[in-house]
């Protein structure tokens, strides 16, 4: 079950806070299921047509939750096509997008992304901005963590460049050879650029990927969003608290001993954000 009410969160017990970008800070894990989506269907339908076997498309809900979010590209290729005993050859990272590799695969569904990244912006939670804005003004160091190589683009597009101290994406663990979710090494290696330990720091995924990673990684506090009627599987997997939206959070200033008002607020709108124009950042659209 998620909380039926407002979370107290005291900034006492933490130094650092860690926050995944899609599904928490963007809403851009739309923007990835359609895109799976699209590849699949598209990979399946054929696939189907050759063999004379019915087509099964991809689910956008359960297969998008189960097998490829949160996950490096090439392991969510691998591991949808593995439920559905699909064995292709894993290629290389250059292979063309129209090569039937698990890497082909991969970066078919990258050009899809990118040329919806491009046509329809980015959206963005304005509760999620606005705790982590808060978080940083009361002293607590932020990370965003994410398995997108995609991930500056996004920020670049929402005009949230500067929002964290530190961002590990897919470009830096793939660099680092990091492992990616559900291994904590990119939480764990977030938490070191901050200068804190595991257990200085909390934790926000919207993925069960995600959760299990940061429980992994030894995080004092995880915090599992619930987007897609997942609260049960989040919490199974590593979350001590789930909240359907960062706004039910209420967090006091013990910490640094201020006196400014806590932060708590109503759910927020998505904030809409335009394509950016070439040469020129995107800026967020006015929600008024």
């Amino acid at each position: 079950m998620t909380n039926s009410g407002p979370v107290t969160l005291s900034l006492e017990a933490f130094d650092a806070a860690v926050f995944d970008l899609d599904g928490v800070v963007s809403r851009t894990a739309d923007i990835h299921a359609a895109s799976w989506k699209e590849l699949f269907d598209g990979y399946l339908r054929n696939r189907a047509v050759k063999a004379g076997e019915p087509f099964l498309p991809f689910d956008p809900e359960r297969d998008y939750l189960n097998f490829v979010d949160g996950k490096p590209r090439y392991e969510g290729v691998r591991s949808f096509l593995q439920a559905r005993d699909i064995v292709l050859p894993y290629g290389s990272p250059n292979d063309p997008p129209d090569r039937e590799t698990v890497c082909g695969l991969g970066n078919r569904k990258n050009v899809i992304f990118n040329e919806r990244l491009a046509r329809d912006g980015v959206d963005v939670y304005e509760s999620s901005v606005h705790l982590i804005q808060y978080m940083r003004e009361n002293g607590i160091k932020t990370a965003l963590v994410s398995s997108s190589k995609n991930t500056k683009a996004v920020l670049s597009a929402a005009g949230l460049e500067n929002l964290f101290d530190v961002c590990v994406d897919g470009v830096e663990a793939a660099r680092l050879s990091l492992r990616g979710k559900p291994d904590p090494d990119i939480f764990i290696h977030a938490a070191g650029l901050l200068g804190v330990a595991p257990a200085q720091a909390l934790g926000v995924e919207d993925a069960l990927s995600g959760v299990e990673a940061l429980r992994s990684a030894g995080y004092s506090l995880v915090i599992g969003v619930n987007r897609g009627g997942q609260s049960a599987a989040l919490r199974k997997h590593g979350a001590d608290i789930v909240v359907h939206d960062l706004s039910e959070l209420k967090i006091d200033l013990v910490k640094t001993g201020r006196k400014g008002k806590a932060f708590t607020s109503e759910p927020l709108p998505v904030r809409p954000i335009r394509p950016a124009r070439p040469g020129r950042p995107g800026r967020p659209r006015s929600s008024r």
